[in-house]
């Protein structure tokens, strides 16, 4: 094994193979709530363009065409609220983006990461890729005296905040949003908001990091995190963007021209479709609705708490139990969730249930649900 793959955790769904298992043993099938991946179909006009684009032999650029980066700048102003200059960079996807971030922007051995107390794995999988420490807080307060001096410059390089929040939908409001960018700013922090599901708000509206209510139109050492994989069904596509801070994008424009990050080019056609068109979007957040309005009151019969779950893709719930004992409970009834313990300690009586399920599935789900 080498060094750099035993600094890792395992790997978190391969834990959940057992259950998986079990679950699909029911005799209507498996009801496979674990995994946020879509199901619905990938827009017509999104398709089109990527097959219109096909024709691609020479090499793409990792900046994105001009398109595609006025496409970004053009969404992010209007679904953001940003009326500042600022930097974008087309991604492989947003995973690839948080697994490397911390590297790329020279975080390393000595340096602190701070990330959400109950959040996406893959915060931690990159702050760990770069050899720095992970620190797990919701409090600002908090972190003063654990790595923060007045004689030397502060450990923390980076804090990652996500709104609405992968697993639990919180959504953070813009008070907290402005405390935790002016808190940053103060000790030379880069503050990233992870915005994933960001188009994707139930019973609130979700704020970027990047509006003018939080930063005015400066966006200095401040980076927002976007996917198309939830609000376009594009995760097989590896579609994602960031946007922010001018002289932070340019750096990693630098080092991903380097390293070969380059979205390919039907994919960048693509996206500029799907960052053009909100028609789709309200459509599938119109069907993530439905299937939360199925599941809920199903989970809240079968003697489930539901917390947060404001925004995004999931309902975040509890039995006041381990989240393993639910979770083999739920398989035996042939739904699959996620465990809470994948997402950090303090979630360890909790479970994920994702709404990417076709509405078919859910029915099911709910229906087994009743008869706990």
């Amino acid at each position: 094994m080498s060094a750099l793959s035993s600094a890792l955790p395992d790997f978190p769904w391969d834990l959940l193979e057992p259950a998986k298992a079990i679950a699909a043993s029911h005799p209507d099938g498996i009801v496979d709530l674990s995994v946020g991946t879509p199901v619905d179909p990938v827009p017509a006009a999104v398709r089109q363009a990527l097959a219109d684009a096909s024709d691609a032999p020479g090499y793409p650029l990792t900046a994105g065409t001009p398109e595609l980066r006025a496409a970004i700048a053009g969404w992010l102003a209007r679904a953001c609220g940003a009326s500042g200059e600022l930097g974008v960079l087309p991604t492989i996807g947003s995973k690839e983006l948080v697994a490397w971030l911390p590297t790329l922007l020279g975080v390393g051995r000595g340096d602190v990461v701070v990330i959400p107390s109950i959040c996406y794995p893959t915060y931690e999988v990159g702050a760990r890729l770069a050899g720095a420490e992970v620190i797990r807080s919701d409090s600002l307060t908090a972190l003063g005296p654990a790595v923060l001096s007045k004689d030397q410059p502060g450990r923390i390089k980076l804090l990652w905040i996500n709104s609405p929040s992968n697993p639990t939908g919180k959504v953070l409001p813009v008070e907290h949003l402005r405390k935790v960018v002016s808190w940053a700013r103060e000790r030379g922090v880069t503050v990233v908001s992870d915005e994933c599901y960001l188009s994707l708000g139930s019973e609130t509206e979700p704020v970027s990091v990047l509006s003018d209510e939080v930063t005015g139109g400066d966006y200095t050492g401040v980076i927002a995190v976007h996917s198309l994989s939830k609000r376009s069904n594009l995760a097989g596509y590896r579609a994602g963007f960031l946007g922010g801070d001018p002289a932070l994008v340019g750096e990693l424009l630098a080092v991903r021209k380097h390293a070969g990050m380059i979205v390919p080019a039907p994919v960048q056609a693509a996206m500029v479709a799907a960052l053009q068109d909100e028609a789709h979007v309200v459509e599938q957040r119109a069907r993530y609705g439905s299937r939360r309005d199925t599941l809920r009151p199903a989970l809240a019969k079968a003697g489930f708490e539901i917390s947060h779950s404001e925004a995004g893709l999931y309902l975040w719930a509890t039995r006041d139990e381990d989240c393993w004992q639910t979770v083999d409970a739920l398989a035996r009834r042939g739904i699959l969730a996620a465990p809470g313990a994948f997402y950090g300690p303090a979630a360890a009586k909790h479970v994920r249930i994702a709404l990417t399920a076709t509405d078919e599935r859910v029915a099911a789900a709910a229906g087994r649900l009743a008869a706990w």
